[in-house]
């Protein structure tokens, strides 16, 4: 009975956008079509392949709405469904890039030249300097230029480093420096890490934690692996994990009570093979409690630990509700030319961009992000990922790769490549997006059978391509 109503129902939509969309010419759009576009669109989130909508759609006399509805029918049927042949897709902005990129990118070869590393450790640009720390090769431990320029930037560390201007750092340089010392030469830089493990910058104790292990500090793992932030916690644990295997198999059972996925996700991994006799009692409390959350885009940590617990690595908890989309849909998907400020804190060197939806390709993603939007969602979240030569990413309330919006994002893979200034959704796999944003740099085209492209930038790119890990929103807002 209710299926033979909204058959009735988008009938008489259907039939009266044909009556409709007759007369208003062949750029309008009325509240007929508008439902049945929004119908066909919901279908299309749900996944709901026997959505009556779909054929009506598929049959209706705007070609536009008819396009939709056949995209829909095939992404339902598979997420990875790229094509859409009906209307031309319009090409992203070109931008070239900074010629710092060049130098950064060439880094990789003259890794093992250590004049060539000491020249790039005074590049003008700190992105290339942090690079070099970074690639630097081992067998360039005993150059005195590379060594004592790792220990002016650990030593010029700012008493401030919650803030920094624009084109410099602030924790960024001793942190990396104090990574690559810890490689280079663990005994020198073993007090360092041990000093820098106490600092009051969450950033500088999770470099800490991964600059521990190389210097043979496990006291210092395990102190922060019950630090105050959860970013540290997992970064440390999971370098317990690898190196102490289940010698700290109580630290890890006593993580998983944490609140945070990526702290519970790490412990339960840790814990794989565990013959401590706590460890399956607090596994498996610990999955029912995530369980019962019903947040999709914390799959992660329930498929922890159900592998912990050796069952099967599916996650079968039902996802989240859908809610209805927003009204936005509509316009998106008829290509309205909506644009976003990102405005970036002062604290982190300033400036905005501006980015264009592009709902042509992907207008489930761009209304939702849109509502997260006007929500005050991403106001204060950060960039939590910065490879310079790969991309930007960011926008988790948690400020890792694991805390996200729920429901999941669906993919709406499209015609328009990763190129440069394209913004893609962060997911774990098809129809698994977080919210979070993540801004290629260079192009990325081996990204487009598993990311939807939902916006392009079209003012600021040198404000993205100065972005630094740690960096923070200050504000996403609609300006047209």
């Amino acid at each position: 009975m209710a299926e033979r109503c909204v058959w009735s129902l988008l009938s008489v939509l259907l039939l009266a956008g044909c009556a409709i969309s007759g007369n208003a010419g062949s750029g309008g759009s009325s509240t007929p079509d508008s439902a049945l576009i929004t119908a066909i669109l919901a279908a299309e989130d749900r996944r709901a392949a026997d959505d009556p909508a779909l054929a009506l759609g598929s049959q209706h006399r705007d070609p536009q709405v008819s396009a939709l509805a056949r995209r829909a029918v095939a992404r339902i049927a598979d997420s990875t469904f790229a094509q859409r042949n009906e209307f031309p897709v319009a090409a992203p902005p070109v931008w070239p890039e900074p010629a710092w990129r060049l130098r950064y990118r060439a880094l990789a070869l003259s890794r093992t030249d250590c004049a060539a590393m000491a020249a790039a450790f005074a590049d003008p640009s700190w992105l290339v300097r942090l690079r070099a720390a970074d690639v630097v090769a081992d067998t360039c431990a005993g150059d005195t230029r590379i060594v004592g320029t790792l220990r002016e930037w650990i030593d010029a560390l700012p008493s401030d480093v919650s803030r920094r201007t624009a084109g410099s750092v602030s924790w960024h340089a001793a942190a990396h420096a104090m990574v690559t010392l810890a490689r280079l030469q663990p005994a020198l830089a073993s007090p360092i890490v041990r000093r820098l493990a106490a600092h009051s910058s969450a950033h500088l104790r999770e470099y800490a934690a991964r600059a521990a292990t190389a210097a043979g500090a496990t006291d210092v793992l395990r102190t922060l692996a019950r630090d105050r932030d959860a970013n540290v916690r997992a970064t440390a644990i999971e370098a317990l994990g690898r190196g102490t295997g289940h010698a700290d198999d109580s630290l890890f059972v006593a993580a998983l009570a944490a609140t945070e996925p990526q702290v519970v996700r790490v412990a339960a991994t840790a814990l794989v093979g565990s013959t401590d006799p706590t460890a399956r009692p607090a596994l498996t409390a610990a999955l029912a409690t995530w369980i019962a959350r019903q947040h999709d885009t914390e799959r992660d940590v329930r498929v922890a630990l159900r592998t912990a617990l050796g069952q099967s690595a599916v996650d079968p908890a039902p996802r989240a509700r859908r809610p209805p989309l927003p009204v936005s849909v509509v316009a998106l998907a008829r290509g309205a030319d909506v644009r976003l400020r990102v405005t970036m804190a002062a604290a982190s060197g300033g400036g905005s961009f501006v980015v264009r939806m592009r709902g042509d390709i992907a207008p489930i993603t761009g209304a939702r992000i849109l509502d997260l939007v006007d929500q005050g969602y991403y106001n204060g979240t950060g960039w939590h990922r910065a490879e310079h030569d790969f991309v930007i990413q960011g926008g988790s309330p948690g400020e890792n790769e694991y805390v996200g919006a729920s429901p999941f994002f669906v993919d709406e893979l499209g015609l328009v490549p990763h190129l440069r200034g394209t913004i893609g959704m962060s997911t774990r796999g098809h129809d698994t997006g977080d919210g979070q944003w993540f801004v290629n740099l260079r192009d990325n085209l081996r990204l487009g059978r598993d990311y939807t492209v939902f916006a392009e930038v079209v003012e600021g790119i040198d404000v993205v391509d100065g972005v630094m890990e740690g960096d923070v929103i200050a504000s996403i807002v609609r300006v047209r």
